[in-house]
């Protein structure tokens, strides 16, 4: 154990040497959060052998076993019905607190616990825009929103300074879940230890005030900013509430009226008192998260997505659609290097590295389009072919593993669900079905 960081944390929270020890030799928490966009939690109950109990920091989080194995390979994970998250994390879900019809920006968003808990709060209204600099991450990150079928999403791979630019003034809420020296991680990922010195809190504390700075120009007037951080440090904590503070006079500190964890541990009042801070005694790993509010009336600033298809794509797009699928989610028909997505309709434009548009619609190849996973595996929509299994179906697995399956269906192209869930489809003929799961998501074993 490092010994600067054990004495650093001893002192902010007051601890002995023998507290640390004990508290550090545990296993760290685990929990689900189930995603009320395709299931319920009785749907997502049914896969475990044991009681899931509410954490205390989200409504839709339950914690599971420190030593289960597993839970990536159960196919309710593999439809999106849940999403395993850290369960302190799913705090900031709370404070965000996304109302469906609003427009919220996640600022470093990979790999997309906030995001899709924020698009679970949106219900498939309002705009979702989903960005993470790093673009193996961004993809990380995509491959998330896919899983948990959220259709009313963008995902970009831009700079923080650019981005929040190009859209200045245009959010309801900005979330900065920040890249952080990770100190409440340490019981979870041995890498916090290896890459963690005084001087990282620091380097990390002056990337944040940057990345604070870009996120306030994107919050509307009237609008929120969150701020959070998986560490223990106050420099990354409490003084950089303070420092935006100080230099951002058109932004307040709002109270988190939350019961979980305690308060900050900064000494100033004015920002302990409205903050909130969650350590392992609390029933979590670590968080930090802090509400502005940014001042003045909201003014709001409406984008309508322009359609771009041609002609001969839209025919054989809408033919596809019309006889595929009952309902689908309100959009706009977008094609961009022979991909057809369905953009939502108050989506802006702008350029750069921009992963996804709303829903992937699929691929043209000649005169006919190729579905996409994303459209299938999408919460709002209703197919008009679906295959729905029970989970101790033994097609469950075959379809995860990629093999053909058997249906008693009619021929064409047919979602595969899973206790109601969307997993993913494929295209029956003579009662078999011919697996369309992506190769990357699939079982190996």
């Amino acid at each position: 154990m490092n010994t600067v960081f054990k004495q650093r944390t001893c002192d902010l929270l007051g601890w002995s040497n023998e507290i640390f020890d004990e508290i550090f030799a545990e296993k760290p928490f685990r929990a689900i959060r189930v995603n009320p966009l395709k299931a319920n939690f009785n749907t997502v109950q049914s896969n475990f052998n044991f009681e899931l109990k509410n954490t205390p920091f989200y409504k839709d989080s339950y914690y599971i076993p420190k030593d289960f194995e597993g839970v990536g390979n159960l196919p309710l994970h593999h439809a999106g019905g849940f999403y395993v998250q850290e369960p302190s994390a799913s705090s900031v879900l709370a404070v965000i607190d996304a109302k469906s019809g609003e427009k919220i920006l996640d600022l470093c968003a990979a790999p997309g616990g906030k995001s899709t808990g924020i698009a679970a709060g949106l219900n498939g209204e309002g705009l979702l825009w989903s960005n993470e600099f790093v673009r193996s991450r961004a993809s990380v990150l995509l491959s998330n929103i896919e899983r948990m079928g959220i259709s009313n999403a963008v995902v970009s791979s831009l700079s923080a300074d650019y981005l929040c630019n190009a859209l200045e003034g245009f959010f309801d809420a900005v979330v900065v879940d920040a890249p952080c020296s990770g100190e409440g991680m340490w019981r979870h990922n041995d890498q916090v230890e290896k890459q963690w010195s005084e001087e990282y809190v620091l380097k990390c504390a002056r990337l944040q005030k940057e990345i604070l700075l870009s996120a306030a120009n994107a919050v509307r007037c009237g609008g929120r900013l969150i701020y959070s951080t998986c560490t223990f440090a106050k420099e990354e904590n409490e003084d950089n509430v303070a420092w935006f503070l100080e230099n951002n006079s058109d932004f307040t500190l709002e109270k988190i009226n939350a019961d979980f964890g305690i308060k900050g541990l900064s000494g100033n009042a004015e920002i302990d008192d409205k903050v909130r801070r969650i350590i392992p005694i609390n029933g979590g790993e670590g968080h930090f998260v802090a509400l502005f509010r940014k001042k003045g009336e909201a003014i709001a600033l409406n984008f309508c997505f322009e359609e771009n298809i041609s002609k001969e794509s839209k025919r054989i797009v809408t033919e596809f659609l019309n006889d595929n699928f009952n309902e689908l989610p309100e959009g706009i028909l977008f094609e961009k290097n022979n991909l057809i997505y369905l953009a939502p309709i108050n989506a802006p434009q702008i350029k750069g590295d921009i992963l996804r548009y709303g829903l992937l619609v699929g691929e043209m190849r000649k005169n006919r389009l190729e579905p996409a996973h994303a459209l299938f595996a999408a919460a709002n929509v209703k197919p008009k072919r679906i295959l729905n299994l029970p989970l101790d179906d033994e097609r469950v697995y075959k379809f995860l593993k990629g093999e053909e399956i058997y249906t008693d269906g009619e021929n064409g192209y047919t979602a595969v669900w899973v206790e109601g869930v969307s997993l993913g489809f494929g295209k029956c003929s003579n009662s078999r079905l011919t697996n369309r799961y992506p190769k990357g998501l699939r079982i190996l074993k």
